[in-house]
């Protein structure tokens, strides 16, 4: 499948510098988060204007509001609408028993660059994603946006409806990823017609109740590496 799509147009550096950043500034908000501030600013003068700006408007809007006030934000956008899932097979699958295929196909994806990921952390997660496709394989992590580029183009247009301030950060994103095909435009307009498949079932050996569409984010953050750095 990859073999058919465009070539990467960004050079490496941008294209790290661009997904790390989204990385870091999807995650739920927190003083470390906030003091990074500078350098990601910093860092998103190199990019270009349609991810770079994207990337400063969000950090404007970051800086301005207390903190308190972006992580009540962020659990209201992200955990209790179903439309603003930040786990990339959720918009495929629901909870529904291929999503666990699903999450393994990740995974292995994964495994077999050398990237470790820590048993608190599902496959999908875009922060996951972004900093795999950044700091390992640029190639095969933008595979697996491309695989779900429905789904992420559903949320980018679910957080624009929304007036959210995160729909900066998924401009960003997609301004790294080729046009969508018709095929793809289809898939977003069921998607956004239907809404993701729902079919209640465990998902083990991947997901804990933490994980779940409308949970609180309280007790489980995403752990992130130093800008830029990977973990192998």
């Amino acid at each position: 499948m990859s073999s058919r799509r465009p070539r990467l147009t960004l050079p490496p550096d941008q294209l790290t510098i661009g997904w790390q950043s989204v990385s870091l500034l999807l995650d739920y908000p927190d003083p470390d988060l906030l003091a990074r501030t500078d350098l990601l600013r910093s860092a998103s003068r190199g990019l270009p204007p349609a991810i770079g700006d994207s990337i400063r408007l969000f950090l404007d809007h970051l800086e301005a509001t207390p903190l308190h006030e972006l992580q009540a934000d962020y659990v209201e956008t992200f955990d209790n609408r179903r439309r603003c899932n930040l786990f990339l097979t959720y918009f495929a699958h629901g909870d529904t028993r291929k999503r666990g295929m699903a999450l393994l196909r990740f995974k292995q994806t994964y495994q077999r660059a050398g990237f470790e990921l820590d048993d608190a952390e599902l496959p999908d997660h875009l922060c996951v994603v972004l900093e795999f496709a950044a700091t390992i394989d640029h190639r095969l992590g933008r595979d697996l946006m491309l695989d779900h580029r429905a789904g992420l183009e559903l949320l980018r247009l679910s957080l624009r409806d929304l007036g959210s301030p995160w729909a900066h950060l998924i401009d960003a994103v997609t301004a790294t990823l080729p046009t969508l095909r018709g095929d793809e435009r289809d898939a977003v307009r069921r998607l956004a017609a239907e809404g993701p498949p729902e079919e209640e079932v465990g998902l083990a050996p991947f997901a804990g109740p933490q994980f779940s569409p409308g949970a609180a984010t309280g007790s489980t953050l995403l752990p992130m590496p130093t800008f830029p750095g990977a973990r192998r």
